[in-house]
């Protein structure tokens, strides 16, 4: 049982924070001044769904007929996204898919993707988003693992889905043509718009880890504890009210769903394609003058390599914010953007399991562009040492992130270590004298070469920000005289050329000695999963010549 007067402590320590995070919130607009029967309406959906599932219909009370999502079938308001929800979740309830129970989503971006994320929310289910890059026999294995027992996918992946056991049914969000089986849209048009009955319990989402490394985990993400948990972001990125928002990356992965989310609640516009195509977006940037663009790093990097003249043809006044995330932005590709762009670019740093750590605004990114710049309103990172104690300034050392977004543990069980509160991003880093925050690499990644420690991401932010360098990668290999030797793949930007002995010049004139690889690998482009991490498990695989 917990102790009264330690939980009265740690509510008054939190008090200021609570406080900042109103002002922030009240700034961006999110929340005003509201007729009292509003007000009223807003805690009676947030009562009965809890904040994931009331999110759209809080945003609907609102916001009403403004347009919510914008896709490639046109535009949708507020109201009519609550209640296709509404239909959706009256309609899963009574196919048994209430509290509790797996809902697998397997969408590209689209409205389908929301339209199901709400109603599960509100039927009390468990969200499972699936990985567009999944095999047949991926998406079975997990499917299974995560105890889904209904799904909602586009056409595109019947095969995909084809052996995953579906007892509560099974429904197609997207088709450009007659799918032979049933839609999310059949459910919509026959189901009950009224606001279905609170649920034994609120819906939850379970998020999959990247699976860089080995198989995706499933990650439990609760609902959020403080209000502190949706002021951190807009503490550091200026998102405001109903504005426009662009998203570029899947939705289903941790970023395009946070970022997602947070537009619909600001009530506004949330533009999407199925697909990236660099041009298309920035078509679309103009022609709805958005303020936002949502990205990952390497669909960033697709639009800086269109010709500098066409990109200056698009009328990008309105565009405040570049919020980029999910992977390593890479000081090259940060100064090229505010170069191309103006200082509207915002990194953020964190993991499934974390959530956000730190955020890096343009002016952090100018003075340092490979940081990852500061925690966040209500956000703890402390850099700790293999005894779990606190290093100083400029030490290298294991990253710990307090955000109060940290998930519930994997879903298969385990977690990620937690010291004094703080749970492991699994990376290592260290803090400069202004207090920026510096991701030296994977705690798994770094090598011992020759008795020098070598992290991989040093060499990798240093031949990014080489003329002839699209991209480049480094991973460890054994080595019969070392120990361990640096091996980098590299690809080689649209017409330049390099040789391998030429990339180990670059990096002995910058990095120490047993820094420069050993060996050069080059590629058409390196493997990447649809948020746009590099694999690295497929590379290692490469260099052993599987």
């Amino acid at each position: 049982m917990a102790d009264p007067i330690s939980e009265v402590t740690k509510l008054l320590k939190r008090l200021p924070v609570e406080a900042q995070a109103i002002m922030t919130i009240l700034n961006a607009g999110m929340v005003g001044p509201e007729r009292a029967d509003r007000l009223y309406a807003m805690y009676k959906v947030l009562d009965r769904y809890g904040p994931m599932g009331a999110a759209i219909s809080a945003a609907a009370i609102r916001n009403g007929d403004r347009t919510a999502i914008v896709d490639e079938r046109g535009s949708v308001t507020y109201n009519e996204m609550d209640r296709r929800s509404n239909a959706l979740a009256n309609a899963f309830r009574a196919r048994g898919a209430g509290h509790g129970v797996g809902v697998g989503v397997l969408c590209r971006n689209h409205r389908g993707m929301f339209d199901a994320s709400f109603g599960a929310m509100k039927a009390g289910a468990r969200v499972l988003y699936l990985n567009t890059d999944f095999a047949a026999p991926q998406a079975k294995e997990v499917c299974a693992r995560e105890g889904v027992q209904m799904l909602v996918y586009d056409e595109e992946f019947a095969d995909v889905v084809g052996p995953v056991d579906t007892p509560r049914g099974r429904f197609v969000a997207w088709s450009d043509g007659d799918p032979g089986e049933p839609t999310l849209e059949s459910l919509i048009a026959t189901g009950n718009p009224a606001a279905p009955p609170k649920p034994a319990g609120p819906g939850s989402a379970i998020i999959l880890t990247s699976g860089t490394t080995g198989t995706p985990k499933g990650a439990n993400r609760g609902q959020p504890r403080s209000l502190s948990t949706v002021a951190a972001i807009l503490s550091k990125i200026p998102f405001r009210a109903r504005e426009v928002t662009y998203m570029a990356p899947p939705v289903y992965h941790a970023w395009g769903l946070g970022v997602s989310t947070l537009t619909l609640g600001l009530g506004s516009t949330l533009v999407m394609r199925r697909r990236f195509d660099p041009e298309a977006t920035l078509i679309a940037l103009a022609e709805h003058r958005a303020t936002a663009l949502t990205v990952v790093p390497v669909l960033l990097n697709r639009i800086l390599a269109l010709d500098p003249d066409r990109i200056a043809e698009f009328d990008l006044s309105a565009l405040r914010i570049i919020a980029s995330s999910g992977s390593q932005l890479g000081a090259a590709i940060a100064t090229r953007a505010m170069d191309a762009f103006g200082d509207v670019v915002y990194n953020l740093y964190g993991s499934t399991e974390v959530a956000w750590a730190t955020i890096a605004t343009p002016e952090d990114l100018r003075a340092a562009p490979a940081s990852a710049g500061r925690p966040p309103l209500g956000t703890t990172v402390r850099i700790l040492d293999d005894q779990g104690r606190s290093l100083p300034q400029g030490e290298t050392g294991r990253i710990f992130v307090g955000s109060g977004m940290e998930f519930g543990g994997y879903t298969g069980g385990g977690t990620k270590e937690v010291i004094d509160g703080l749970m492991s991003t699994g990376d290592v880093g260290h803090f400069d004298a202004d207090g920026r925050l510096f991701v030296d690499g994977r705690d798994d990644e770094m090598i011992v070469s020759g008795g020098e420690n070598v992290f991989p991401r040093e060499v990798e932010e240093l031949l990014g920000a080489h003329d002839a360098v699209l991209e480049a990668a480094a991973v460890g290999v054994e080595d019969d005289t070392f120990g361990q030797r640096l091996r980098v793949f590299v690809v080689i930007r649209d017409g330049h050329q390099l040789g391998a002995a030429e990339v180990k010049d670059y990096v002995k004139a910058n990095l120490a000695r047993y820094k420069v690889p050993r060996d050069v690998v080059f590629l058409e482009q390196l493997p990447r999963n649809p948020s746009g991490k590099v694999l690295k498990r497929e590379l290692a695989r490469m260099e052993a010549g599987e």
